[in-house]
C-alpha cells in the first residue's frame, strides 16, 4: 500500500519546515503552531509591477557589431558591447510577491507527548493535532486538531478547527501583509485588506488587490477587537480566506478584486464545513488517483526530516514513492488550468525580494517543472505553460522585430507575468535567444505524449511557426562553412575558457532546433500548414551544426573544443546534454554519441544544485544506469538538497528540483519514444519488487506494470486510439502495436 503523508513531531519554525497548500492560484503554506498558527498566503497573479516592454532601441544597430566580434573570437569585447546596447530595458524583471498572513493566536498549551502535524497526499490536507495540557488531576484530557486545505472546487483556502469538548477552543484570528493597503470596515465576522502592487526598477505597480478573511464559529462568544476577531468558548470554528486581484492577463489590470471577493464568498455562504471539504477531496482525488506507485517497504514510522536524513542509509524505498506522489500533489497544488504557470517556486512564496525574482528562467527550470505531468497523468496541469507560451508570442514578436529585425517571436532566459521576453541581468545570463524555441519544442512532445490529437496540434502549430520563423531570419552563416549558427548566443549560465560567456552556435542550440523545426514539420504536414516554410525548415535543419565529440571523449558544449579549460568544469548546467534528456536525439541508435554524452555527465560530476541533480537523474536513467541513478537520487533526498518539508533546496527553495527529480524516478521505470517504449530501462537494485499504474508514455498510451525480483511480471496497456510501436522490456519485445482499447500483455494485476 503507497504511504502518502509526510508528518512530524514539533511544529515548523522555519518556512522551509512548513506545509504547503494550493489550488493553482491560492497558496498557502501551513506551520502548525501551537499558541500561534501562521499561514504565510500567495495569489498567483500578484507580481510587482505592471504591463511592460523592455525594448532596447540600441539594439539592433548593434547586433551586427556584437556578431562581428564574436566571429572574430574577441569575445570579451562582444560581451561587452552587447551589455553596453543589446540587454532589456529595465536589465531586470518584475518579481512574484507574498500576499499576506493569517494567524490564530490560542491560549494553551500542549500535552508532551501529543503533538503531531501532517500532510495527506490523498487529501490533499494538512492537520495539526494535540492534546491540552491540563491539570494533571483529570486524566482525559482535552484534544484539539485543525485541518486546512485549499480548495479547487470552490477556490478558497479553509482552516477548520475543532476539539473533542464543547466549548474548548479560545482564539484569536488576524491578518497582514507585506503590500501597502488598508483595512476595510466590514461586519464583525469578517476582516478585509485592500491594497496595491509595489513599484520595481521604474515600472508602476499598477494591481489591486484584496484579502479576504471569514470566521463561522460553532457554540461559544464571537466579538471583534480593532482588526482582530475573538472566539471564545466555541466547540468547533471555520476559518475561509480568498484572495483576488484586477490581473486579468498580461496587458490588463482592469479586473475588479472585491466584486471576485464578494462573487465567491457568496458561492459557498450556504456550504458547511463538510461539503466544503467533500467538493475539495473528490476534485482533488478525481486527478491525484490516476497514478499509483509502489517501490518497495519503508521507514514510515520515522517523520519525514528524519527519513531525508536517513534515505543513504537504504532500507526506504517508500520516499522515493512518496517523493514522485509529493511532485504530483505539487503540480496540482501550483499549475491548474486556466491559471499561471508554476514558476520558480511553484506559488510559495514569502518574500518582496525573493530569490531570482520568483520568475520563470526559462534556460532549463521553467521547463523542468513541466517534465512531470505527461509521464505522471497530469496531462490537464501542462496547460497553463501553453497558455503561457501564446502571451509569450505575442510580447515576443515585438522583441523579435525592435531587437533582431526578425519576424516571428522570440523568449531570452527569463520571463515574468507581464511576459516581458528581453535578455535581462546580463549577457553573460541573458544574451540566450532560444528559450521560446525550448518551449516550442516541449509543448510538441507533450503532443506526442498525447498521440498528436489534431485539436492540440491546431493550438501549437502557429506558436511553432513564430518560432520558426525567427530563427530562420536570425541563424548566420558560419565563416568558412555551409553552417547556420545561433550568434550571439551562451551556453547557458557556462563561462567559456577565453573569459566571456557569449559565442556561437552552443550545441544546446543546435539540438533545441533540430526539435523546434522537426516540431513544425510534423505539425505542419498533419494539419496542412505553410508548406515554403516548411521546406525552409528542413533546408535549415540540414544546415545546424551536428554534435561534436571532442579529445577527452566528450561531447563538446560548444562547437569548439573548450571543455576541459572551462573555469567551473562541474558547473551545475548541463546544457550539451539537452540532446540526451529531454530530447530523444542520442540514443542508442547514436552509441558514439551516447557515449560521449555518458563522458561528459562524467566529467561534470554528480553533484550539483537541486534542480541540478534532478536533471542528472534523469540523464543516468536515460543511459540505462539505474544504480547510479539512484546514487544521484541520494545526493538528492538529503538534508542537503531537500529541505524538511521534502521541498527542494537550490539552496534556497526552487521548485524545478522536485518536479525534475520525481519525472527521473520514474523515467528510471518507463521511457518512451515515437516508436518504442520500454519498461524497467534503469531499475536499480535498491527497488527488487514494485508496482506502477497509470503512467503514461508517448503515443497516448497508459501503463500498468508490477515486477518482482527485478523482473516484470505483469503488463497491461491502454491505448484509447491504438499504438503502432513495440513495447519492450531490455531486448526483448513484448508488444508489436497496440489495438484501441486495453490490452493485457502479461500475466494479470493482482
Amino acid at each position: 500500500m503507497q504511504n502518502l503523508e509526510l508528518w512530524y513531531r514539533a511544529p515548523a519554525t522555519a518556512w522551509t519546515e512548513a506545509l504547503p497548500l494550493g489550488n493553482g492560484r491560492l497558496g498557502a503554506m501551513v506551520f502548525g503552531g501551537i499558541d500561534r498558527e501562521e499561514f504565510q498566503l500567495n495569489e498567483a497573479t500578484l507580481w510587482a509591477g505592471g504591463p511592460y516592454q523592455p525594448v532596447n532601441d540600441q539594439a539592433l544597430s548593434n547586433l551586427a557589431r556584437v556578431r562581428e566580434l564574436i566571429f572574430a573570437e574577441q569575445f570579451v569585447e562582444a560581451q561587452a558591447l552587447a551589455n553596453q546596447t543589446m540587454m532589456a530595458k529595465p536589465l531586470t524583471q518584475m518579481t512574484y510577491q507574498p500576499a499576506g498572513n493569517l494567524f490564530i493566536e490560542f491560549r494553551h498549551e500542549a500535552a508532551p507527548d501529543t503533538y503531531r502535524r501532517s500532510l495527506d497526499l490523498a487529501t490533499a490536507i494538512a492537520s495539526t493535532g494535540y492534546g491540552l495540557l491540563g491539570s494533571g488531576i483529570d486524566d482525559d484530557i482535552a484534544s484539539v486538531r485543525r485541518e486546512s486545505f485549499v480548495s479547487a472546487a470552490d477556490d478558497v483556502f479553509v482552516t477548520q478547527l475543532s476539539a473533542n469538548r464543547p466549548g474548548a477552543l479560545t482564539f484569536e484570528v488576524w491578518i497582514d501583509s507585506p503590500q501597502d493597503g488598508e483595512w476595510q470596515k466590514t461586519e464583525p465576522d469578517r476582516l478585509s485588506y485592500f491594497g496595491r502592487n509595489a513599484d520595481l526598477e521604474g515600472i508602476k505597480g499598477r494591481l489591486t488587490f484584496g484579502i479576504d478573511a471569514q470566521v463561522r464559529a460553532q457554540g461559544g462568544v464571537m466579538s471583534r477587537r480593532g482588526r482582530r476577531i475573538v472566539v471564545e468558548n466555541a466547540d468547533s470554528a471555520t476559518i475561509i480566506v480568498d484572495i483576488a486581484t484586477s490581473f486579468r492577463r498580461f496587458d490588463d489590470v482592469s479586473g475588479d478584486p472585491q466584486a471576485l471577493l464578494d462573487k465567491r464568498r457568496g458561492t459557498i455562504a450556504q456550504k458547511t464545513y463538510a461539503a466544503l471539504k467533500a467538493n475539495h477531496i473528490a476534485e482533488h482525488q478525481s486527478k491525484f488517483d490516476r497514478l499509483s506507485l509502489d517501490l518497495g517497504e519503508g521507514r514510515t514510522d520515522l517523520p519525514t526530516d528524519e527519513r531525508i536524513a536517513r534515505f543513504s542509509e537504504g532500507g526506504d524505498a517508500a520516499l522515493a514513492a512518496l517523493y514522485v506522489q509529493y511532485g504530483r500533489y505539487l503540480m496540482l497544488s501550483s499549475s491548474r488550468p486556466g491559471g499561471q504557470a508554476a514558476n520558480l517556486q511553484g506559488i510559495w512564496n514569502k518574500e518582496v525580494r525573493p530569490p531570482w525574482g520568483s520568475k520563470y528562467t526559462a534556460n532549463i527550470n521553467l521547463e523542468m517543472n513541466y517534465w512531470l505531468p505527461d509521464p505522471a497523468n497530469l496531462v490537464e496541469n501542462f496547460e497553463p505553460l501553453i497558455s503561457l507560451v501564446e502571451d509569450l508570442a505575442e510580447t515576443g514578436s515585438e522583441m523579435a522585430r525592435r531587437h533582431y529585425g526578425a519576424r516571428g517571436w522570440v523568449l531570452h532566459h527569463n520571463t515574468d507575468i507581464w511576459r516581458a521576453t528581453g535578455p535581462v541581468d546580463g549577457a553573460q545570463w541573458g544574451l540566450w535567444p532560444t528559450g521560446g524555441a525550448w518551449l516550442c519544442a516541449q509543448m510538441w512532445d507533450h503532443a506526442v505524449f498525447a498521440g498528436c490529437p489534431e485539436p492540440l496540434v491546431r493550438r501549437l502549430l502557429p506558436l511553432l511557426e513564430g518560432a520558426v520563423q525567427f530563427f530562420i531570419d536570425i541563424l548566420q552563416p558560419l565563416p568558412g562553412t555551409d553552417y547556420l549558427v545561433t550568434v550571439p548566443s551562451i551556453s547557458p549560465e557556462n563561462e567559456h575558457p577565453l573569459g566571456a560567456a557569449l559565442c556561437a552556435g552552443p550545441t544546446m542550440d543546435n539540438q533545441i532546433l533540430r526539435d523546434l523545426l522537426d516540431a513544425y514539420v510534423a505539425a505542419s504536414e498533419q494539419i496542412g500548414g505553410d508548406h515554403d516554410l516548411r521546406q525552409q525548415a528542413r533546408s535549415t535543419r540540414a544546415r545546424l551544426m551536428p554534435d561534436q565529440v571532442g579529445k577527452a571523449g566528450q561531447l563538446q558544449e560548444w562547437k569548439e573544443d573548450w571543455d576541459l579549460n572551462v573555469p567551473e568544469i562541474h558547473h551545475r548546467h548541463v546544457s550539451h546534454l539537452y540532446g540526451l534528456y529531454p530530447s530523444l536525439q542520442i540514443g542508442a541508435d547514436t552509441p558514439e554519441l551516447l557515449s560521449a554524452a555518458r563522458r561528459s555527465l562524467e566529467i561534470r560530476g554528480d553533484d550539483a544544485t537541486g534542480w541540478g541533480i534532478g536533471w542528472r537523474i534523469n540523464l543516468w536513467a536515460r543511459l540505462g544506469e539505474g544504480d547510479h541513478a539512484h546514487d544521484v537520487l541520494e545526493l538528492l533526498l538529503h538534508p542537503d538538497r531537500s529541505y524538511p518539508n521534502l521541498f527542494d533546496a537550490h539552496p534556497p527553495f526552487q521548485i524545478d528540483g522536485n518536479f525534475g527529480g520525481a519525472a527521473g524516478i520514474l523515467e528510471m521505470l518507463v521511457q518512451s519514444g515515437t516508436e518504442t517504449i520500454t519498461i524497467l530501462p534503469a531499475l536499480p537494485l535498491a527497488w527488487p519488487d514494485g508496482r506502477l499504474k497509470g503512467v503514461r508514455a508517448r503515443g497516448g498510451v497508459t501503463l500498468d506494470f508490477e515486477w518482482r525480483a527485478g523482473r516484470l511480471t505483469a503488463l497491461t496497456a491502454t491505448a484509447p486510439e491504438g499504438y503502432a510501436g513495440k513495447i519492450r522490456v531490455s531486448d526483448k519485445v513484448l508488444q508489436s502495436g497496440l489495438a484501441a482499447g486495453t490490452t493485457t500483455i502479461l500475466g494479470g494485476l493482482h
